[in-house]
């Protein structure tokens, strides 16, 4: 999604999944370094025009093997370094990817970018019920911490064949838009298992470059522009 974002503006992307940072992989720079400028720490840039940027732990670990074994106060240091210690530099969109849940990296983000006014979190569930709970869950946490919500996506919806292209639902559907619905949020579309993408992501290749015609493409490129419809100024998502 953030790719296909970055075709129509500048992003940048923090990744705040501290114990399992997996967008330098995901787009292909994990083996790049951060460097320091005279306004702070220069993030990590993905493509030759600089129009999307990205801050990770990942980036600062010795090997990707490396386990980040830390306490909630030391998580929260980090995090508010990487927002304020950054040259971001002119940002459309501050794309912030969470880890599961509602725990410090959490809280901390939310308390650090409060005076930022985000535009809220975007919520990512799959089909089945177990997910839905958890989702549920996150937006308690965004009512008790006064955070919008953007809208909710459902993600792993049906699987879409390699070879005809058909998809099928081989979990539950709907639970997403249910879900959505039910707590009066926006529900922003349905995102499919492509194994296309699968392995776009474990190849660290441009997705929405590489499969322009898939239906997958269809489904995200939707989902971006009700995004954007609905923030027309310089924003911050949570996700």
């Amino acid at each position: 999604m953030s790719q296909d974002i970055q075709s129509k503006l500048m992003v940048g992307i923090l990744d705040i999944d501290l114990c399992g940072p997996s967008i330098p992989r995901m787009l292909n720079v994990l083996n790049s370094a951060v460097h320091q400028c005279d306004a702070g720490w220069v993030p990590v840039y993905v493509d030759k025009d600089k129009t999307m940027c990205i801050m990770s732990i990942g980036f600062l670990l010795e090997t990707p093997d490396d386990a980040v074994i830390w306490r909630g106060p030391k998580k929260t240091a980090l995090i508010k370094q990487f927002i304020s210690d950054v040259a971001w530099g002119e940002l459309d969109y501050l794309i912030v990817d969470t880890p599961p849940g509602t725990s410090d990296e959490h809280i901390s983000v939310v308390e650090c970018l409060r005076q930022h006014k985000p535009d809220g979190a975007l919520l990512v569930t799959t089909p089945q019920a177990v997910s839905i709970g958890d989702v549920r869950r996150e937006l308690t946490f965004c009512k008790k911490t006064g955070l919008p919500v953007v809208g909710i996506i459902e993600n792993m919806s049906g699987f879409v064949c390699p070879n005809c292209s058909e998809c099928t639902n081989i979990f539950s559907s709907g639970g997403g838009e249910a879900l959505a619905e039910q707590s009066r949020v926006p529900f922003l579309g349905c995102v499919p298992l492509d194994p296309q993408l699968s392995h776009s992501l474990e190849e660290g290749r441009n997705f929405i470059q590489a499969f322009p015609k898939s239906a997958t493409f269809d489904a995200i490129n939707n989902i971006v522009e009700k995004i954007l419809s609905n923030n027309n100024e310089s924003s911050t998502l949570h996700t």
